[in-house]
């Protein structure tokens, strides 16, 4: 009797005939999101988390106070430059398959990175982190959104991961600073490894793959994309390092701004672009994918300057430094766990209206700062206000963008969900350090002593951030009442 051969089942339930019979991966939905959200906690820690260990890191691979910055920037730059191209892979060639590679090449240039004895070797590490991240980071989402069909449990997932992303800004600060004070610089680095193999091996057991959708890659979207955004990042970065009069800046700047604009085009005339703009017909998701642009923006001003601030003024250590920013972490958790219970409640437009003012009264504290402030309640205030608002006006942000998102476009909604984040917070960073530069420079000619110039630098980026933030309230008053 001849042998017969069963049709596949997908992990949609969709057979394809006439290949082996492979068993689907048990439906474990708890541990699934659990290998996902370690994951993108361990890609959100990386944009921070080597913050406190900058000056150990100087000093011993001998980086120029000038190039330093790109151990930051090589990351963010490759991360937000690539998060579209990622999410679109993962919706043509398999999210699980996309996600699983990503975490692995961000693996390798983990424990690449940790052992490097050279500027050069880690700034090439820190850039294949970002393709990593960027390749796992935007099907993370997609894959949530996949596994979780039922409204319910879907909003406390989806919650799950934005209060991960958000509040892993400010854990990153505190494991940084654990890890440098306790061991090495390299641990931060290090560290990502044995989560990276324990997702690598779980994930294809315990995570099911959706159903691909087969399409063409947009390669010419993906590539303004790309260009585009990194173009951006750096040029901000140079107005940062060099001015806003610097050649190269005003060019990478232009460059970046017509690129965009010629992605924009593309995307509006192929018949499968890379970033449907469909996705912003909506108009609750249009407004939080500005306010994800706008918020880290303002965020940042928080995990840069406080940091800087506690360091150099105030004396803190690594470890000081990192749980410091406790407040901050511990609101945006309580928020992320009640989340599921009060979004249906309330909805996005009054989250966001409570949280986005909270957060702007925490920021407009720290332009208050002096040399003589103390931690508490002149430092733990702002973070703690920073903390709810962050919590209450971000975190409904991810179901509030992922809420009927068509399958096929789950992974782009995600990547240019996560897009915004990054280049928001790498733009508003730029930007930020920019006008501290400019404003402390300006104290010092006119007489002030260096601590007095610093401060009042720090204190105008905060006002800046401030005024981000409140863009960001205006944007909030668009979305649909419940």
């Amino acid at each position: 009797m001849s042998q017969q051969t069963l049709p596949t089942r997908t992990a949609s339930g969709n057979a394809r005939p006439g290949a082996p019979a492979r068993e689907a991966p048990p439906h474990r939905p708890g541990l699934a999101l659990a290998i996902v959200l370690t994951c993108q906690l361990m890609l959100i820690l990386d944009a921070t988390v080597m913050n406190v260990a900058l000056p150990r890191i100087q000093s011993d691979l001998g980086f120029t106070a000038a190039s330093l910055s790109w151990v930051m920037t090589a990351y963010s730059l490759t991360f937000g430059g690539l998060l579209l191209l990622g999410g679109r892979i993962g919706d043509i060639f398999g999210r699980r398959r996309a996600f699983v590679a990503g975490v692995a090449l961000f693996t390798v240039a983990s424990l690449v990175g940790g052992f490097a004895t050279s500027a050069t070797w880690l700034i090439a590490a820190r850039l294949a982190q970002g393709v990593g991240a960027a390749l796992a980071g935007p099907n993370t989402i997609a894959l949530v959104t996949t596994t979780f069909t039922e409204t319910k449990a879907r909003i406390r997932a989806l919650s799950l991961l934005s209060g991960i992303a958000s509040a892993g800004f400010a854990i990153g600060l505190i494991l940084g600073g654990i890890l440098t004070q306790a061991a090495s610089w390299r641990w931060v680095l290090f560290v990502n490894v044995p989560f990276g193999i324990a997702a690598v091996l779980l994930a294809p057991r315990f995570v099911r793959e959706p159903e691909r959708h087969p399409a063409r890659l947009d390669i010419p979207g993906a590539l303004t994309a790309t260009a585009g955004v990194a173009a951006l990042v750096a040029g901000f970065t140079r107005a940062a390092e060099e001015g806003w009069s610097d050649p190269w800046t005003a060019t990478l700047l232009g460059g970046g701004v017509l690129l965009v604009a010629g992605f924009l085009a593309i995307e509006a005339r192929t018949r499968q672009p890379m970033l449907p703009l469909r996705l912003f017909a909506d108009r609750n998701r249009a407004a939080a994918y500005a306010i994800f642009l706008l918020g880290p923006a303002a965020m940042m001003s928080m995990f840069f300057f406080l940091t800087q601030f506690l360091q150099d003024l105030r004396g803190f250590d690594a470890l000081r430094t990192g749980v410091a920013f406790l407040p901050m972490a511990g609101a945006m958790f309580v928020l992320t766990r009640a989340m599921p219970r009060i979004l249906p409640k309330f909805g996005p437009r009054r989250l966001a209206l409570t949280g986005i003012p909270v957060m702007i009264a925490g920021l407009l504290w720290t332009t208050q700062l002096t040399a003589s402030t103390a931690y508490f309640p002149g430092v733990f205030g702002p973070m703690l206000l920073m903390g709810l608002g962050m919590g209450l006006g971000f975190v409904p942000l991810t179901p509030t963008i992922m809420a009927n998102v068509p399958a096929r476009d789950a992974g782009a909604a995600g990547g240019a969900m996560q897009t915004m984040q990054q280049t928001g917070a790498s733009l508003g960073l730029a930007v930020l350090v920019t006008v501290f530069g400019t404003a402390s420079r300006h104290a010092a000619s006119s007489g002030s002593s260096t601590l007095d110039a610093t401060i009042h630098g720090m204190t105008t980026a905060f006002t800046v951030a401030a005024g981000f933030a409140a863009i960001a309230l205006l944007v909030a008053t668009t979305f649909r009442k419940r």
